[in-house]
């Protein structure tokens, strides 16, 4: 008998319906001769009964006893029986099979398991097993009901992403997996050619190039789920390889970008919740959500928004402040108002709040506490009675109100301040669950300056295309991003179609003409060929899904993913290669006698 259901799907309709299941054995118990298994499959769970008494004529109970007796625990077994209601008062209500079970006649071993290294039942919160156990049975990791709702939920994601895009005249393209290393931002995996000793591949960062190629190929409407390559540490929200949601539009303007987006978010949302997405979605400037929030993806859930100093405090007498004002730098703070969380953090949390401000990259934290009506604070005699009431009055400040000040170079102080307002929100419990605010982050620039070199980096990407002139004190980029959440998701802009503009970008990169022909002489040639007028937007999938399954990493929205280390436990990769086939390549290996096990602990991913 073939299945006829699966361990999801039976209900009180089924009652004395005959059927053949076939999953994998849970749990079983036995009471008292009768014997219950939970018998699962990536559906749901389904009770099956071997009830002697209960058996129709002909049965033979003792060799099905027999057979049932066979079944360790994870066995893939087949199940046949007759539906019957559960005994009145042994309901399971969190089931959706929990109103019925089945009555076994038959029974089948289809395949024994070995004792599994890990409980595959539903786990309370904070009682799996440790993660890389999982990665290394990953394989039964997924049959647990988490992971694998995980997966079906990420499919139906993707099969309306790609229903809407088709009906929306989209072609999906696929674009190489094998291309060129270009100077991109991340490293690239490079790929040795046997035919060519001596010249690699590099896997692609994203399809950057090859999407803007299509453009010029008249294709107008383009996308991919597309996957992608980036040698990079791993966190949380990054894997060395992960898959994005890539996208390209000719003869469009950003609004028109984000109109095609926001109609696809809210036809996903109606898709998977059945309920209607507000759009469109509000804006913010990038310099704005910078200065309120400490982030260029700032979690708008909550308050903690930061006021500018910089001006109130410009003449007091406090050197710190003039020491960084000089400098160019600015004062900013937070107001942790009492009813919310001024009450709540004492004197001992405002130490431990300064020191993690010094290890997120802060100088230090500043504090003040409103008490009978002033300002009171172990620094307070560095200012005057004047400055102290203007702070007060800038930032709002009432009794037992809290206020934090940092200072400092503007991007680096307010992105370190953005990481101690996450922590005092998530401290304080502040961060509402089950809310989602989408929002489009943009007037970003074009180019920042390194900290380091004091050379131009482009904001997003080279190919970005300028709003005014590139001699222009401040340039600014027709580029975006669509953020969740405190979350970026995906960025896009508008890129430059023309050959001549694209060279004087790159030339502001600091590269020279031999560079930019030799890295990207193809593509700047690609334009000369009546580009069009083009951009597009590329949404991170697995980031996506995490966060929409409220999922603390990636890595549990992804089949096989690679563990904190960037290793994966399943087939021992990264790995030796066999000198033979390095002798093919004619690469020396330099691996020596490397194993998995040696390689170092990653840094904390908490950032």
């Amino acid at each position: 008998m073939r299945r006829t259901n699966t361990c999801g799907e039976l209900r009180s309709a089924d009652l004395g319906k005959e059927v053949c299941l076939q999953g994998w054995v849970r749990f079983s118990r036995d009471h008292g001769g009768v014997a219950f298994i939970d018998l699962a499959d990536r559906y749901g769970i389904t009770q099956v009964v071997f009830d002697p008494e209960a058996l129709p004529a002909g049965v033979d109970a003792k060799r099905l006893e027999e057979t049932i007796g066979t079944f360790s625990r994870e066995s893939c077994v087949q199940i046949n029986g007759t539906v019957r209601n559960r005994v009145e008062g042994t309901e399971d209500a969190r089931n959706p099979t929990g109103e019925i079970e089945v009555l076994i006649t038959e029974a089948e071993l289809l395949n024994r398991s070995k004792l599994p290294p890990f409980e595959l039942g539903d786990q309370k919160e904070g009682v799996l097993p440790d993660e890389d156990i999982r990665m290394k049975y990953r394989y039964l990791d997924l049959r647990r009901t988490d992971m694998a709702q995980a997966l079906v939920f990420r499919s139906r994601l993707v099969h309306i992403v790609r229903q809407y895009l088709e009906q929306n005249g989209f072609l999906e393209i696929e674009t190489p997996i094998l291309g060129r290393s270009t100077p991109e931002g991340a490293r690239d995996y490079i790929v040795p050619s046997r035919i060519h000793p001596g010249t690699f591949y590099a896997l692609p960062q994203s399809p950057q190039q090859f999407k803007q190629m299509l453009m010029v190929a008249s294709m107008d409407r383009y996308y991919q789920v597309a996957r992608c390559f980036r040698d990079e540490d791993s966190r949380k929200d990054r894997q060395p390889e992960f898959t994005q949601l890539d996208i390209e539009m000719s003869f469009v303007d950003m609004k028109d970008i984000q109109d095609m987006m926001e109609g696809l978010v809210s036809t996903m949302w109606k898709g998977l919740y059945g309920e209607d997405l507000p759009t469109p979605f509000p804006h913010i400037a990038y310099r704005d959500a910078m200065e309120r929030f400490g982030s260029d993806k700032p979690d708008m859930r909550y308050g903690l928004e930061f006021t500018k100093l910089t001006d109130v405090v410009r003449d007091a007498p406090y050197k710190i402040f003039q020491n960084i004002l000089a400098e160019g730098g600015i004062v900013a703070g937070m107001n942790l108002k009492a009813d919310i969380a001024g009450s709540k953090v004492g004197r001992n949390d405002v130490d431990r709040y300064i020191a993690y401000a010094k290890k997120v990259g802060l100088g230090g934290l500043t504090w003040m506490r409103c008490e009978d009506g002033k300002l009171n604070s172990n620094i307070v005699k560095y200012f005057t009675p004047e400055i102290l009431e203007n702070i007060k009055v800038t930032m709002g400040a009432e009794e037992g109100d809290l206020l934090f000040i940092v200072a400092g170079p503007w991007k680096a102080t307010y992105e370190s301040a953005g990481f101690l307002r996450k922590k005092i929100a998530e401290d304080l419990g502040l961060i509402p669950e089950n809310e989602f605010q989408f929002f489009w982050m943009d007037q970003c620039p074009m180019f920042e300056i390194d900290p380091v070199s004091g050379k131009y980096d482009a904001f997003h990407h080279p190919f970005v295309l300028p709003q005014n002139d590139l001699d222009d004190d401040y340039v600014g980029g027709a580029c975006f991003d669509l953020c969740l959440n405190g979350n970026e998701l995906g960025s896009g802009s508008l890129r430059i179609h023309d050959p001549e503009l694209q060279k004087a970008v790159f030339h502001k990169l600091g590269l020279d003409d031999e560079r930019i022909e030799r890295n990207f002489g193809y593509f700047v040639e690609m334009l000369s060929y009546g580009a069009p007028p083009h951009g597009g937007i590329a949404i991170g999938i697995d980031r996506l899904c995490a966060i929409l399954l409220n999922r603390e990493s990636i890595r549990d929205v992804i089949a096989f993913p690679k563990n904190r280390r960037a290793i994966s436990l399943l087939d021992g990769s990264p790995s030796k290669v066999d000198d033979d086939k390095l002798e093919e390549l004619q690469i020396l290996s330099l691996a020596g006698d490397l194993d998995i096990g040696d390689i170092e602990e990653p840094m904390d991913e908490e950032n």
